[in-house]
């Protein structure tokens, strides 16, 4: 959180940063020229398709996470084997974003865009064929790749138009409002599109998506600025090792929870490629003279913390994204009862981008971090009340306070980043633009992957103390047995098997109590972590102005 005051404080700096660029500038090599702001039906066409690609792309990752159980039967594969579908999406997804940026400069936006997606057009109607599980793994890693530039297009048609001082305000909190609606969205409408025609209607109603992106963008093309050619050989063989080592990394924390991280062997080795892969393609760009992304600026210190607090910014919001969901799955809750969860934080979403638009400026940005983050502590505290009982209504407001303060922290944070790079010069705006997509991406799997695991390893242990203080002679424990054996009377002659069956769902119940636990240990583990953050923020904001005020003084003793 330390790093926020420093960039902000580093814009007032202009003798140590080159001048902004002026209105009519591109903000960086291949960029279009500012245009002058488009009269509103026109501006509210470019926002419509932002919204439409947005969403498109949003849903394509989003319909897989919220469905693995319905989608595995079909493929006849195990729950854990549908996963690798996730994985396979996400290995593409998480690296290829910094030769897409450059291929957008070296080729221009109006091209990239059309091409872009006519490809995600043709690999959606791919799927149409798909009749097995494998070549369900190979097509969703295309899908991943082909869906990869859309939400830097959809980003782009929403600050198409907008006036240069809206672009950073409006434009970006739009942006990652829409971005955000994926998984709610997709957990309303996966349940009805696979009741009324199964894994091919949805893979349809991926298509349709797709084919009204595709008339949008042909319909209403971006600006494109001056071609650049900013690709060279040294950039590919950097990004190879980029793409190999976030492959790796990506689907070790995809999948390693569910075979446990010290039980597959491969999982570890995944790790060490993906770790021996990235340190390869570091060393490469430090000595490079014009690096693919500039290392010594990712590594300053104010950088590394910006990334730190997105990061665990991301882990704290797995709270809902694995959490809450998770939770009520456990309880054996459908997407179908889930509905009104799902509305909730819709509504919410929307409401913090709005609000966000409204009040977004450099100098709130703390300000705005901190009431995020106190609702975030509040939201998951009141989660970690949750028993077995606990249905989706119970958590319409911890939910509601979760949503709206992940719409009010990430546009801030990337505005003041945006405005850092922006400061030092256009050359890193690329660099800024990977960090911030990439913590994004890789917190989001990395979050989910330490909140599962957390919860597997609480029910270890709360199972472990539970069947300790249960024994056969407890007279509760066999007034309890004895209930459930007899709701088999009915179907179950044997007295024998029917107390065997009691015995069975009693474990069971044992089970989803230890899970229940779990869960809320997560919950309040997220809390505290949002406490943590709070606090860093709070003395950060406090040695900032105290070094400020210090300055200040020596300045008018001299």
């Amino acid at each position: 959180m330390s790093s926020i005051q420093t960039l902000e404080a580093e814009q007032g700096k202009q003798s140590e940063a080159p001048a902004a660029p002026s209105q009519h500038a591109p903000l960086y090599p291949g960029a279009p020229p500012a245009q002058p702001p488009k009269p509103l039906p026109q501006l509210l066409l470019y926002m419509c398709a932002a919204t439409v690609i947005g969403i498109t792309q949003a849903l394509g990752m989003s319909f897989i996470s919220v469905s693995i159980q319905q989608i595995a039967g079909p493929l006849k594969a195990t729950t854990t084997e549908a996963t690798w579908m996730l994985a396979a999406y996400l290995v593409p997804n998480a690296s290829l974003t910094l030769m897409l940026f450059k291929m957008r400069q070296q080729f221009g936006l109006r091209r990239f865009a059309e091409v872009s997606i006519v490809l995600y057009v043709l690999v959606n109607l791919c799927h149409l064929w798909i009749d097995n599980y494998q070549a369900a793994i190979v097509m969703r890693f295309f899908a991943g790749v082909a869906a990869a530039p859309m939400s830097s297009i959809a980003i782009l048609y929403m600050l198409e138009g907008l006036p240069r001082e809206k672009k950073l305000s409006i434009g970006i909190s739009s942006a990652m409002t829409v971005i955000s609606l994926g998984t709610p969205l997709a957990g309303l409408m996966a349940p009805v599109l696979l009741d009324y025609g199964g894994l091919q209607r949805l893979y349809i109603f991926e298509i349709g998506l797709a084919l009204v992106s595709l008339a949008l963008i042909y319909k209403l093309p971006l600006v494109s600025g001056e071609r650049v050619k900013v690709i060279s050989r040294n950039d590919l063989i950097a990004f190879g090792f980029l793409f190999v080592g976030m492959g790796a990394l990506t689907v070790a924390l995809t999948v390693g929870r569910l075979y446990w991280w010290t039980e597959k062997p491969w999982i570890g080795w995944l790790m060490v490629v993906g770790v021996a892969s990235l340190t390869i393609m570091v060393l490469m760009e430090t000595h490079r003279e014009n690096p693919l992304v500039d290392i010594k600026w990712i590594t300053s210190a104010e950088i590394i913390h910006f990334t730190g607090a997105l990061l665990i910014f991301r882990i704290i919001l797995s709270e809902q994204s694995s959490g809450a969901r998770g939770f009520f799955m456990m309880l054996g809750l459908s997407n179908e009862q889930l509905r009104g969860l799902y509305i909730v934080m819709i509504v919410a979403t929307i409401a913090a981008g709005v609000t966000c638009a409204a009040l977004i400026k450099p100098g709130r940005v703390a300000a705005m971090h901190g009431f995020a983050l106190v609702l975030l502590i509040i939201g998951t505290w009141l989660d970690s009340q949750a028993t077995s009982l606990t249905r989706p209504e119970q958590m319409y407001l911890s939910q509601t306070l979760i949503a709206f303060a992940a719409g009010l922290y990430l546009p801030p944070a990337m505005l003041i980043g945006f405005m850092a790079a922006l400061k030092r010069g256009p050359s890193y705006i690329l660099s800024f633009i990977i960090v911030f997509l990439t913590t994004q991406r890789v917190g989001g799997i990395l979050g989910s992957a330490l909140f599962g695991s957390f919860v597997t390893w609480r029910e270890q242990i709360h199972s472990a103390a539970l069947a300790k203080d249960i024994t056969g002679g407890d007279p509760l424990v066999s007034q309890r047995l004895a209930q459930l054996a007899g709701a088999y009377g009915q179907s179950i002659g044997d007295v024998a098997l029917r107390k065997a069956e009691g015995a069975m769902l009693f474990a069971s119940q044992v089970r989803q109590q230890a899970y229940v636990l779990a869960y809320n240990d997560a919950f309040r583990f997220t809390s505290l972590l949002a406490c943590v953050a709070l606090a860093v923020l709070i003395i950060d904001v406090a040695f900032e102005r105290w070094e400020n005020g210090r300055a200040a003084a020596e300045g008018l003793a001299a």
